[in-house]
């Protein structure tokens, strides 16, 4: 039995990557994700997304390496997380916080765009408001969870969803293995369409 409690952690962690690697469900539903973003991007639409506290900080990461620039050099990519703490406190003061994400989903969201919904329960209210806005809207809506999926694994149109752990950590470790894996692979398809 190992005792040391650093590498407890690190055994752990790899223990649900190596489960999650071995998951032929969300090793496709990540190939799936990659050509949706891709043909929105292709096709002039952006990519929203929205999370709670950690996932938050996931969704701004995904977005700003879009918006910004990963490994190589490129243009910037429409791609936006709805983090401005003045959109946020104003909405939340008026509307209640459960309807933070979807009032900007109306207000931004276009047919054909994608929300990306970041939530390690699933089961976040304004995260599942912003994604029933943006079905209303005909948008596309790709789920990162965690646990059983939550509210959100029925209403996405594809769920990526964490290998089951006790702690919303572990699923948040995937979850930024994922997101950059949808950045890179995401790039490499708008270079092979041209389009970067």
């Amino acid at each position: 039995m190992d005792f040391n409690p650093i590498l407890s952690e690190l055994k752990e962690s790899a223990a649900i990557l190596d489960k999650f690697i071995h998951s032929n469900t969300a090793i496709s539903a990540i190939e799936n994700s990659i050509v949706l973003m891709s043909n929105a991007l292709l096709n002039g639409n952006k990519i929203i997304s929205c999370g709670n506290g950690g996932s938050m900080s996931d969704a701004m990461h995904f977005a700003e390496e879009l918006s910004g620039k990963f490994r190589n050099e490129r243009k910037p990519l429409p791609a936006i997380a709805i983090a401005d703490p003045a959109y946020i406190t104003c909405t939340g003061n008026d509307y209640g916080f459960d309807h933070i994400f979807a009032r900007f989903i109306e207000g931004f969201g276009k047919e054909g765009d994608i929300l990306l919904t970041i939530s390690t329960s699933g089961n976040s209210p304004n995260v599942i408001k912003a994604a029933e806005a943006a079905k209303q809207l005909k948008m596309f809506v790709v789920a990162l969870t965690g646990k059983d999926g939550g509210a959100l694994s029925s209403i996405a149109d594809i769920e990526i969803r964490a290998p089951h752990s006790n702690y919303s950590d572990r699923a948040q470790e995937i979850h930024i293995k994922v997101i950059h894996i949808l950045i890179k692979q995401i790039e490499e398809a708008l270079m092979r369409a041209g389009a970067l």
